[in-house]
C-alpha cells in the first residue's frame, strides 16, 4: 500500500519568489524518512554579492566609465526591433527594443530618461546576457 502527503515549497528563480506544491509518494511497506536540502540564510556580505555578475562578460574599460549611462542585455537572444536612434530623447521605463529568446518575447526599457548618444545593435543581430546595446549621453 502506498501513501502520500503534500510539502509546499517556496522557489526563488530571478528575483522572484514562486510556491510550489509537490506530492510526495511514499511505500507504507518500508518508512522513509524524507531528506531535504536545508537552506541557510546568507550572510549579508554575501547577499550583496550579484550572482548574475560571473556569467556577465567583462566590460571594457570604456564601460566602466559611466556604467548608469549603459542599457544593457537583460538576456541571450536576437534583436527584433529597435525603437529608438541616436540623439533621441528618451523617458524612463520607456520601450527601447525588442528581442526574443527561446521564442518570447522580451521588452527592454531605458532605466532613467536621458538622449540615447548610440544603438549598437540592428535588428537581426544576436546578443548576449550583459551586452551593451544602447549608449546615453
Amino acid at each position: 500500500m502506498k501513501g502520500s502527503y503534500h510539502l509546499k515549497l517556496q522557489v526563488g528563480i530571478d528575483g522572484k519568489t514562486y510556491e510550489v506544491e509537490v506530492e510526495v509518494l511514499e511505500d507504507d511497506a518500508s518508512p522513509r524518512q524524507p531528506s531535504y536540502a536545508t537552506h541557510q540564510p546568507l550572510s549579508a556580505a554575501a547577499q550583496s554579492t550579484p550572482v548574475a555578475s560571473a556569467q556577465t562578460p567583462a566590460p571594457a574599460a570604456v564601460e566602466n566609465a559611466g556604467e548608469d549611462k549603459l542599457c544593457r542585455s537583460p538576456v541571450t537572444g536576437i534583436v527584433i526591433k529597435v525603437n529608438v536612434e541616436p540623439g533621441q530623447p528618451v523617458q524612463a521605463n520607456a520601450s527601447i527594443m525588442l528581442l526574443e529568446a527561446m521564442k518570447m518575447e522580451t521588452n527592454v526599457t531605458a532605466h532613467s530618461a536621458g538622449k540615447v548618444k548610440n544603438v549598437r545593435v540592428a535588428p537581426g543581430d544576436s546578443v548576449k546576457v550583459g551586452q551593451v546595446v544602447v549608449e546615453f549621453e
